[in-house]
C-alpha cells in the first residue's frame, strides 16, 4: 500500500490577522484619527468656541445698553469664561459693572453738570440710551446749554441716528459757534463725520451751504 503524504496546515501568524471591528464588549470600535485630522477638529472647535462667545457677549451688551443688568450679567459671566483673553477680560469687567448697578442704590442727579457728566460717561461706555436720557434732561434744565446739545449729538451718531446727530449738532452751533472747529477735530465724530448731512453742517464753505 502505497504511504500516504502528511498533510501539513500552515499556521497563520497572529500577527497577521486583522484587528476585529469591535471591542471586547461587543461595542464597534472607532477609527483612530490621524494627527492631521485630529488637529483639524481642535481648530474647528476653537472656532466654535470663539464664535459663540463672541454671540454671547454681542448679546450681554444688547441687554446691558437696554439696563437689563441681571441678565446681561449672566451672559457676561458665560462670555468671561470663553478663549478670548481680551474679550474675557472685558467681559469680566461688566460683570462688575452690573453688580455695582444691581447693588447700589440709583443715584439721584439734580444738576445740569450731575446730569451732563453722567451722561458723557455713559457714552464712554456705549450705554447710548442711558446717555440720551440724562443728556436731553440736562436740557430740560438748560435749554440753551451748547456743550449739552454737542454731547447728545455723538450720543445720537453713535446711536446711527443721523437726524438726531445733525439736528442737535446744528443747535450747538448755532449756541456756540467754535462747536464746528472741535467737531471737525474730535475723534469720536470720525463715524459720522463724512456722511452728506453732517459734512454740510460741519464744511458749508465746501458745500456751498454756507
Amino acid at each position: 500500500m502505497p504511504l500516504k503524504k502528511k498533510t501539513t496546515v500552515a499556521k497563520t501568524s497572529a500577527r497577521n490577522e486583522p484587528e476585529p471591528a469591535v471591542n471586547r464588549d461587543g461595542s464597534r470600535r472607532r477609527p483612530v484619527a490621524s494627527p492631521s485630522e485630529a488637529g483639524a477638529a481642535a481648530a474647528a472647535e476653537a472656532r466654535s468656541l470663539a464664535e459663540a462667545q463672541l454671540k454671547t457677549f454681542e448679546q450681554a451688551i444688547h441687554l446691558f445698553n437696554a439696563r437689563k443688568f441681571a441678565q446681561a450679567r449672566e451672559l457676561f459671566a458665560k462670555a468671561a469664561a470663553g478663549p478670548n483673553k481680551e474679550m474675557a477680560h472685558n467681559a469680566d469687567l461688566h460683570v462688575r459693572m452690573c453688580d455695582s448697578r444691581l447693588e447700589k442704590p440709583v443715584v439721584q442727579l439734580k444738576t445740569v453738570e450731575e446730569l451732563y457728566n453722567f451722561g458723557v460717561a455713559m457714552i464712554n461706555t456705549r450705554s447710548l440710551a442711558d446717555a440720551q436720557q440724562h443728556l436731553e434732561a440736562a436740557l430740560k434744565l438748560a435749554p440753551e446749554a451748547d456743550y449739552v446739545y454737542y454731547a447728545l449729538a455723538l450720543c445720537r451718531g453713535l446711536a446711527g441716528d443721523l437726524d438726531g446727530a445733525h439736528g442737535n449738532l446744528k443747535r450747538a452751533i448755532e449756541l456756540e459757534p467754535r462747536n464746528r472747529i472741535s467737531a471737525r477735530q474730535d475723534a469720536d465724530f470720525a463715524g459720522i463725520i463724512n456722511q452728506p448731512q453732517i459734512q454740510q453742517l460741519l464744511f458749508p464753505e465746501k458745500t456751498g451751504t454756507g
